[in-house]
């Protein structure tokens, strides 16, 4: 843990702590003889969480938001628990996406073939060439949902029921914190880097939201440093990660769990991290 702020006992900090809580800053406040330290475990979140501490110390009218922020519906004992209403873009993603994996009967019937990023029975994509001349026709025809419908193929209802958790966890906070514009331009950016990287690199034969997902956990993650306000374990970054490089790796496949979409992954999560290095963070949060 990192010492930040050092102020007098007579200061009631609950209410900023609680307010802390609920962005999932990790932090500490300990008692040192007529003194209250303030201890964050992350460095980085230092400089905002002092601003916000100077805020809520001469400002009454910031401590007042506080305390209401801290009774905020989407947020029980201090934790992230939203209900459908408070995200409805997420819900709506995750309910297109679980129709199309039964419609497609998990990606084995005919309709599958309308989701692909380019319809593999009309042109030749053998090589980069040839799948880059498919997408550029498929496109000149005026099919540019393609690039997008991947994104609602998976192959398995374990494939639909991860990524949903994951879209719900993280995409609902970015919706009610930074707006829902902000959650389609991350979708529509995370979508095309992911889906165009794992086409060009492996052919039409993918789908899963997983892109996407990682896109977003991507944007939290660096955005987070810049502004506390998520809430997701800081081993989840780490495990993600991890489990990205792993599918690099014959592993999977040695373990039974076919080939994963590797490129969508690592396309996603860059992309994420761009948009969080280039866009600003919003500053009127929703409470």
């Amino acid at each position: 843990m990192y010492r930040v702020k050092q102020l007098d006992t007579n200061t009631n900090l609950s209410g900023f702590s609680q307010w802390l809580k609920g962005r999932g800053v990790p932090h500490r406040i300990s008692e040192e003889g007529d003194f209250q330290v303030l201890w964050l475990e992350n460095p980085d979140h230092a400089e905002p969480v002092l601003e916000a501490l100077d805020r809520f110390l001469a400002e009454p009218d910031i401590q007042q938001a506080v305390e209401q922020q801290n009774r905020s519906p989407v947020f029980v004992a201090g934790r992230w628990q939203p209900s459908p209403r408070h995200a409805p873009l997420v819900l709506g993603i995750i309910v297109l996406g679980v129709l199309m994996a039964w419609l497609t009967s998990l990606g084995s019937n005919q309709f599958t073939v309308n989701l692909l990023i380019v319809d593999p029975r009309a042109y030749d994509w053998g090589n980069m060439a040839e799948r880059l001349d498919a997408l550029s026709a498929t496109l000149a025809s005026g099919q540019v949902w393609r690039l997008f419908t991947p994104d609602f193929l998976h192959f398995s209802w374990t494939h639909i029921i991860f990524n949903s958790v994951m879209l719900w966890f993280l995409g609902s906070q970015i919706e009610w914190f930074d707006g829902r514009g902000r959650l389609v331009l991350l979708f529509i950016i995370t979508s095309l880097f992911s889906n165009g990287l794992q086409y060009i690199v492996s052919g039409p034969f993918f789908g899963g939201l997983s892109g996407v997902v990682y896109g977003i956990l991507g944007y939290c993650w660096l955005s987070q440093r810049k502004a506390p306000r998520f809430q997701f374990p800081p081993a989840l970054v780490t495990f993600a990660v991890v489990w990205m490089v792993i599918g690099f790796t014959p592993l999977p496949e040695m373990l039974g769990l076919g080939r994963m979409a590797n490129e969508a992954h690592l396309g996603g999560f860059v992309a994420g991290l761009a948009l969080a290095a280039i866009l600003p963070v919003r500053r009127k949060q929703q409470a």
